[in-house]
């Protein structure tokens, strides 16, 4: 696997991180957002974030990114802070070699720390490769929301899955 060094994301990684976001938008693979986003709104959405919701990097060898992740507010309700909500992004290039298994290794180490009991995320099942990823470490499916966005005038499915960090 490739050796990625894996550190916290600062406002300096705001265009990396929105060039890899955009990137997921545009492709169709990992959002049922539309709007591209711009590096001042990422650098903000990173600035506003608090310490118990960290959004990681992976660098590769040349200093650029190959992906970000992020532990996210699952529902703002004080009955749910002990469960998180996940993103995990790489970039085109990068996909296929280690870059979104190593930060989502790490989400689930960042998920316990921060006192986490569970983490959850939304994904296409068409997705393959990130099924099979999430699968392979440990989340397993808990439904499908039948039609939950369009996207390019088709509806899309949505499947929810979970981990339980104490297993």
């Amino acid at each position: 696997m490739i050796p990625y060094r894996l550190r916290a994301a600062s406002p300096a990684d705001a265009e990396q991180i929105c060039r890899i976001y955009n990137q997921g938008i545009e492709d169709r693979v990992a959002t049922l957002e539309v709007e591209l986003r711009t590096p001042d709104e990422r650098r903000q959405w990173l600035e506003n974030r608090s310490p118990r919701h960290p959004v990681i990097v992976a660098e590769h060898a040349g200093g650029e990114l190959a992906g970000w992740a992020s532990l996210n507010v699952f529902n703002p309700r004080e009955a749910y802070r002990f469960v998180a909500d996940i993103s995990v992004y790489v970039e085109r290039s990068w996909r296929g070699k280690g870059a979104g298994r190593v930060l989502l290794e790490k989400l689930v180490e960042l998920g316990r720390q921060h006192g986490f009991h569970k983490l959850v995320l939304a994904a296409f099942p068409f997705n393959a490769s990130g099924m099979a990823l999430y699968e392979k470490l440990g989340f397993r499916p808990v439904g499908i929301y039948r039609e939950q966005g369009q996207l390019d005038g088709k509806w899309v499915d949505t499947i929810v899955m979970e981990r339980l960090l104490s297993a």
